[in-house]
Formats: C-alpha cells, structure tokens, sequence
C-alpha cells in the first residue's frame, strides 16, 4: 500500500503542534536561517521539542533550508544541517544543489518547489542524485503529473490548498530586480499582489489600477482522488506565514477528505502517521483567509479565472442577510470609488443598512463578504481538537500488557498482594483514565478472579508505568529514514541560466559533475545590475490576455508589444503562445 501523507505549514512550533493535533502526517518548519519564508524562522531547540512531539504520532517533521547559499555562508549552513540532524529531523526541503556537495549527515533530502520540476527528465534526475521526495510545479496538470509519478520510485508531494506565486516558483526574478530583495532568499516582496495599469503599443489602457499578476487561492479539494490517482503521495497545504486558525481549519478540512480517500481504496492507501483526531468544529474553506479560489491548471485551461484583478485580499463568505452578522464582525465590499475596503460592523438598523466602526452605513442589499467571523475566530482560538492514539491492554494474574497502533508493545509483571473483595471490582476503570496521555483505551482484558481485591493505586501506578514505557519503545522504534545516494545521472541541460540559480562553487561543481558545460551565475550573486533591458524576470502560465478574453490563440489581436506599470516601475511583457506562457520582462 501506498502511505498517503497531509503535509501542514507551520510558522512556529506551537502553530506546527496544532496542525498535528488535528490531523497533519508531516509538517514543514523553518530554521533559523535560510528558509524561503524569512520571518518564519525558529530556534533549532524549539525544533527538537516539536520532533519529540510530532514522533508519539510517527508524524514527520521536514525543516526547510530552501533558500540560495552563498560561499560565504557555507559553513554556517553546514552547521545548521548537523543541529538539525541531531534535533532528529525527518527531512531538509532544499532548493541550492550546493547542499549536495557540502559535509553533510545522512539525512533525506526533499527537493523544494524552487527547484521548478515540470517534467519527466527533471523529477528523474532529482530522484537519481538522491533526493527522497520530489514537490513537483503548482503548475501541472492532472496528466503531468500521472506522467511524472510513473517515471520515478520516490514520493510525489503536490500542492493542494494555498496561496498561488504567478511566476514558476523559484525562477522570479521580479522582485529582486525592482528592489533589491530576492524571493529565492526568502525576502520576497509580493511585487504579483500590487496593482497595475496595463497599457499597449498605442499607448491606450486596457486596464488600470488593477491586480492583474494577482491569482486566486488554489483549492483542489474536489480533485484529491483524482491526485492520488495520478500518484500522488503526499498533499501540501501553503502557508508558512498563516496563522493557526488558517492551519487548524484547513489541515481538519484536508483529513477528511484523504481519509474518505483511503476507506475507499483500503488495498491501495494507508495513512502516514497514527492517532484519531476528534474536532471540535465543522471545517470550512471558506471560513479562513482566501482570495476566491481557483484549482489552476490541473484539469487544464478552462474558463474559470485564476486571477483576482480587483483586490489581492480576502474574499471570505459572501453575505447574503444582513441580519447574520454580529458585532464586532470583520466585512469587505467595493466603496462608491471602486475600491475594496474593510470595516467591523457596529449595528443593525431599523432600515435594514448596518452600522461600521468606519463610521459608514451601507444600505440594505449592498454585496458584502465577511472577512473575520468574531464567533469563528473565538472558536478557533480555544482547544479545537485532540489526537489519541488507539491501545490495547490486557491484565492476567502474573502480567499486564499493553500494545498500540505504531505495533509497540510492552509487559510487565505483577504480582499483587490481594485481598477478597465483597463485590465485584472494576479493573478496567483506572486503565481507561488515559485523558492525561497522547493515548485511548480500545480493548481491554482481564482474567483476573472477580472476587480479588486490588487498591486503585496500584493499578493507577501500573497504567502510568505501561503508557511511559509506551512511549519509550515509540522513541527507540521511530523508523528514521536516511539520505539515498547520489549517482552518476547527467542533467538534462548542458547550459544553466542565472534563473537556475546556482550561487556557490559547490552548486557549480554538482552540475559540472553531472555534465553541466556552461554555468551562468544567479541573478543574486551578479547582483541587480545584471538585469538588463528584456531580461525574463517572471515566466508564469497565468495569462493577462487570456483572462481579458483577448488569448492570441483564440482570436485576440491587441496591440502588442504590451506595458505594466505600477508604483513608479514599468516592466514589458512577452507572450509565448507555443508554451502557452507569458513573461514579465526588466523595461
């Protein structure tokens, strides 16, 4: 069977542990540097708790160092890896193939999604030098990735749920060109999310002020059996940077889903991890922070739009009654400029128009969407959810026993000084007491003569001791995977661009040694300056043209070439209808 994994972001341990909590087989973390998420980096100490926490689940712990390493950086970077190693990491996400050339531990190597892997020949290769874990494109459809699970023997993670980057992840340059900060360092200044005045070779506009480069969230809730289907071993929520509530309830939403999955198919899925999770609210997609949503490209292009042009914040639930609301509710809607704006409602009036905190009224039958559900919220910041895991103990006259559901098992000896009871006693009820424990008493036997007494304490004294010897035996048979090795595969491509990032001697050296003649260094280390006029800063299969109805393919003919534009910066952009992309270029 194929183990199935729930792979949930964290920012921080305690936002990691609740996704654990409710239902999550892995989580991903940053370290304390060079994550691809800057100001989500966490102490390796604080790490090692969370290992020890996510392992009573055999839930995984993968630490992302997928940022681009400079030469200098090297043996930091080495050092970071051997602490994290020692922590008992499960996995490193990584982009910088330098990583493979550095002194590292055995520990399994995941490649990021900045490695941009979209095809057969690239996930094999990433496979053949030793990764243990390809994320493939958020790009691909449903065929390629059937095409790209067929061709390797490693786990495919794909994502299922988050916010979308516009540009092939890990090859935008657009940020760093502009101001200086590098998406591929973790620093990432969302340039996709502002808006733009689009106008063409006459100089007319086509559309202004508008967040044309900013796309909806993916959601491809409908389509997780038709992922694993495909291949697909391990589903990938975004959101490294979102706030536990967002992970509480879109983690709680996703299990669900995969379970139902794996009932189905009970000859062909497993779980990856142990533990029944119990809610204590109904999941909703629509209830955390999203900009509309889309599932991208996976049945292909249809006519659904990907993009959200009029505002990059969140949609929410749309309200359709006024008089649902309650105070001290978040709500958005378009003010009489045309602009999408925000305010806490303050009150109902007789009129059916409702109050704010803005201090405006909006007339009954206005299009509202609430953005914070106060209840929501409130609901999500208690305790929403527990994890137990299922044992099974039996007590005879000369031992008691105990497995659980990760197969450990321990017995001890007994040997009780008993007295006659004048009833019946309840053996059972001190074991089943287990709500201090990560565990929950599924079965339990007992041979023992029903007219012997027993004080409590001593079977309360034998449940602790079963349960920590339980957790023992989980901490010395936690099944640590190791690094694969490396072999001689050549790479696709005998010339690297500076989008291939390679930004360190070692890097370089990987790729020559795997038959790389010509290597141009990234962007970052030839510094901005190296963006020249029609320098491809982004290249992305989101379509301004095709979104505005005007697809080259089907008929359009605007005046090309076309402009963007946007706080002071001016970008070209260049349509390659072949490869169905389009590239946003330096001006």
């Amino acid at each position: 069977m194929r183990k199935i994994e729930l792979l949930a972001p964290a920012k921080d341990v305690a936002t990691a542990r609740e996704a654990i909590l409710h239902g999550a087989d892995a989580v991903y973390i940053g370290a304390s540097s060079h994550g691809a998420r800057k100001s989500a980096a966490n102490a390796v100490d604080d790490i090692k708790a969370l290992v020890e926490f996510a392992h009573q689940f055999r839930a995984r712990v993968y630490v992302t160092v997928n940022t681009l390493v400079y030469d200098n950086e090297i043996a930091g970077v080495e050092a970071l890896v051997w602490d994290l190693y020692r922590a008992g990491v499960d996995a490193l996400i990584v982009q910088d193939m330098g990583l493979l050339r550095m002194n590292l531990p055995p520990v399994e190597l995941h490649a990021s999604t900045q490695c941009d892997t979209r095809t057969v020949a690239k996930a094999r290769f990433l496979q053949d030098v030793g990764f243990s874990q390809i994320v493939l494109a958020r790009e691909l459809t449903l065929t390629e990735i059937g095409e790209i699970c067929k061709s390797v023997r490693v786990p495919v993670e794909c994502f299922v749920h988050g916010a979308l980057c516009v540009s092939y992840s890990g090859r935008c340059h657009a940020s760093f060109a502009t101001n200086g900060r590098s998406a591929n360092r973790g620093e990432c200044s969302q340039i996709c999310r502002l808006p733009f005045t689009l106008t063409d070779a006459d100089g007319k506009t086509l559309a202004r002020n508008k967040h044309l480069l900013s796309l909806r969230d993916f959601n491809a809730s409908r389509s997780v059996g038709e992922m694993l289907s495909a291949g697909v071993s391990s589903f990938k929520i975004e959101g490294r940077l979102k706030d536990v509530g967002y992970v509480k309830n879109v983690t709680a939403y996703y299990r669900r889903l995969i379970d139902k999955e794996i009932e189905l198919h009970p000859d062909e899925y497993c779980r990856a991890s142990v533990g029944e999770t119990t809610l204590k609210f109904t999941p909703d997609l629509r209830r955390s922070f999203n900009r509309g949503f889309t599932d991208y490209f996976l049945h292909n292009r249809r006519p659904a739009a990907i993009s959200s042009p009029d505002t990059p914040k969140s949609q929410g639930v749309e309200v359709t009654d006024f008089r649902a609301l309650k105070n001290g509710d978040g709500i958005s809607f378009f003010d009489k400029k045309g602009e999408y704006t925000g305010a806490f409602v303050n009150g109902l009036n007789r009129d059916g128009s409702l109050r704010t905190s803005a201090g405006i009224t909006i007339p009954k039958g206005t299009q509202l969407r609430l953005t914070y559900d106060k209840d929501w919220e409130k609901l999500l910041a208690g305790k929403t959810a527990e994890r137990r895991i299922g044992v099974k103990i039996v007590l005879t006259p000369a031992c008691v026993s105990a497995e659980d559901e990760r197969g450990n098992s321990v017995t001890l000896p007994v040997d009780f000084e008993t007295e006659k009871a004048n009833k019946p006693q309840d053996f059972r009820a001190p074991f089943d007491k287990l709500g201090s424990t990560i565990y929950r008493l599924d079965k339990f036997s007992c041979t023992l003569p029903e007219n012997l007494f027993i004080p409590v304490s001593k079977l309360v004294a034998l449940r602790r001791e079963l349960t920590e010897r339980l957790d023992a035996a989980n901490r010395i048979t936690y099944p640590l995977k190791l690094r694969r090795p490396e072999n001689s595969a050549q790479y696709h491509d005998a010339h690297l661009i500076f989008a291939d990032n390679v930004s360190n001697h070692l890097a370089s050296r990987f790729y020559a040694e795997h038959g790389v003649k010509d290597i141009e260094p990234a962007m970052e280390v030839s510094g901005r300056s190296s963006a020249k006029a029609g320098t491809v800063l982004m290249t992305t299969r989101h379509c301004i043209l095709r979104e505005m109805g005007q697809c080259l393919k089907r008929g359009g003919k605007p005046r090309l070439p076309l402009t963007l534009r946007s706080a002071g910066n001016v970008y070209g952009l260049n349509f390659d209808c072949t490869h169905c992309e389009m590239h946003l270029l330096k001006s």
